[in-house]
């Protein structure tokens, strides 16, 4: 069995940062690796190489294996559009929306296909570490499953187990998980990983033990916290308080960045929160945007009506208006680009009940949602300032309207974007401009500051390196790849 699987006590435990650099620490053992996750719920989706899309965490587990993201290893992807429903991406492509309900009613027919895709990488590479969704412990979800212990089943893969103790009850977590579990499923568990230390870890060493001894399972050790992991792009959207805490208070320009209900794709936004010179504002539901911030940014949404009107219910719309009154800017990302526009047209009920909403009406644009979905990587050239960016575009809809004739940037040489007279208002279809080390610089010159230059893409890497040597000194990752009998 070319393959272990780890699942946590819960969501959030830090499985998919501690995989990526399981991944990169077998990387640098010299095995082919690969990373695999049954079923993900997220709505920070990247671009496949095979055209599709998957998990952003999953991509970076893939870059970590120093491989491109592949459509078969995060062959579910839910992508939430309700409180209720969510859209169904099999295999990279939109099959569906439907309610929770549904989806379930689902689950046995789509064992099928992220079997498919398993085997296929299980067949190509030496070792494939799988990663499960939420926890086992929710066992009224058993029957079906195919994101944690159904799937060790059909795949007959034993699992490690990690458990949180940054969140406290780590005991609790891991016996209790234990408890739970059926016999059959407990024999599965090879062992756990207690997450997230801080302190010194033989504080710890009683504890660790009382868990071995009430679970039978051996542990793999303790890891300490790992300070850096911040800097790695944000799976969901839990993650991104951590890019407020991190960012520089003292920095010299505001940039405030709406978080929508819905927001997706919000790994544009890593970049700026590692620049020292930027303030990076994560403005939530309740709080009024900075009246000194340089720029507004808003992002992309999964339910771009939904979230509209999710805006306006925070008063963020009178905000924004006072924002531009003052000379500020705005720059609207996807969803983001499509909210300031006139209209947005639903003829097809794709977000909800079909008709028209009014936008913000700052560009002078209009939206209309249609069933085809633009799913690609691209290179672009940014028209003010004639620099190449490489990014994605993912979304529904066609944008057209006066102000296109301003676009932001070209794409295949076609128009993408709009401007608005006054250049202080922008839009684009664009995602992952900021992660372009020169761009990035030229695009916050506008505001007279002058960032220090860094190599985003090679920080990624170097910290995905420092990942795994803190995995090899805590972790007997030795008896965790014996596992993969």
């Amino acid at each position: 069995m070319p393959a272990i699987m780890f699942q946590g006590t819960g969501s959030n435990v830090g499985k998919s940062v501690l995989v990526a650099g399981i991944c990169r620490a077998a990387l640098q053992r010299g095995l082919r690796i690969a990373p695999f996750k049954p079923q993900n719920m997220s709505n920070n989706a990247a671009v496949t190489c095979d055209g599709g899309e998957i998990g952003r965490a999953q991509a970076l587990q893939a870059r970590a294996c120093n491989l491109l993201p592949h459509t078969d290893m995060n062959p579910i992807l839910l992508k939430p559009e309700t409180e209720t429903g969510a859209q169904i991406v099999i295999q990279g492509k939109y099959s569906r929306s439907g309610t929770a309900r549904d989806y379930a009613r689902r689950k046995p027919e789509l064992m099928r296909p992220v079997l498919e895709s398993f085997n296929r990488l299980k067949q190509a590479y030496d070792l494939v570490l799988v990663e499960g969704a939420g926890s086992p412990a929710e066992i009224n979800l058993r029957a079906n499953d195919i994101a944690n212990m159904g799937f060790a089943e059909a795949a007959n893969l034993p699992v490690v187990v990690i458990g949180d103790i940054d969140r406290g009850g780590i005991i609790a977590q891991l016996v209790g998980t234990h408890t739970v579990l059926p016999a059959a499923d407990n024999d599965r568990i090879a062992g756990f990983i207690v997450n997230k230390f801080r302190g010194d870890v033989t504080l710890f060493d009683d504890g660790y033990q009382m868990i071995a001894d009430h679970t039978g399972w051996p542990g793999f050790g303790v890891l300490p916290w790992f300070a850096e992991a911040w800097r790695l792009p944000a799976e969901d959207a839990q993650d991104i308080r951590g890019l407020a805490a991190n960012s520089t208070a003292s920095g010299k320009i505001k940039i405030a960045c709406l978080c929508l209900s819905r927001m997706a794709n919000f790994d544009d936004l890593d970049p700026l929160s590692q620049l020292e010179e930027v303030n990076l504002v994560m403005v939530q539901a309740g709080q009024p945007i900075p009246g000194d911030a340089c720029l507004v940014l808003i992002p992309g949404s999964k339910s771009t009506r939904g979230d509209l009107a999710f805006l306006r219910a925070q008063g963020w719309d009178i905000d924004v208006y006072a924002h531009i009154r003052r000379g500020g800017h705005v720059l609207g990302i996807c969803g983001g680009y499509q909210m300031l526009g006139r209209v947005i047209s639903d003829p097809e009920g794709l977000e909800g009940p079909a008709g028209d909403v009014e936008g913000l009406g700052l560009l002078d644009i209009k939206t209309v949602m249609q069933k085809e979905k633009t799913l690609r990587e691209v290179e672009a050239t940014h028209l003010e300032t004639q620099l190449v960016v490489k990014g994605y575009e993912i979304h529904l809809g066609q944008t057209t309207g006066p102000d296109c004739a301003r676009p932001f940037a070209r794409i295949d040489n076609q128009p993408d974007g709009a401007i608005s007279a006054d250049g202080r208002v922008q839009g684009s279809y664009l995602h992952g401009m900021f992660s372009a080390d020169a761009f990035r610089a030229a695009y916050l010159a506008k505001f007279d500051i002058k960032v220090n230059s860094f190599s985003y893409e090679a920080h990624i890497d170097e910290t995905l390196d420092g990942l795994a040597r803190h995995i090899e000194t805590y972790l007997d990752l030795d008896a965790i790849f014996a596992l993969a009998r």
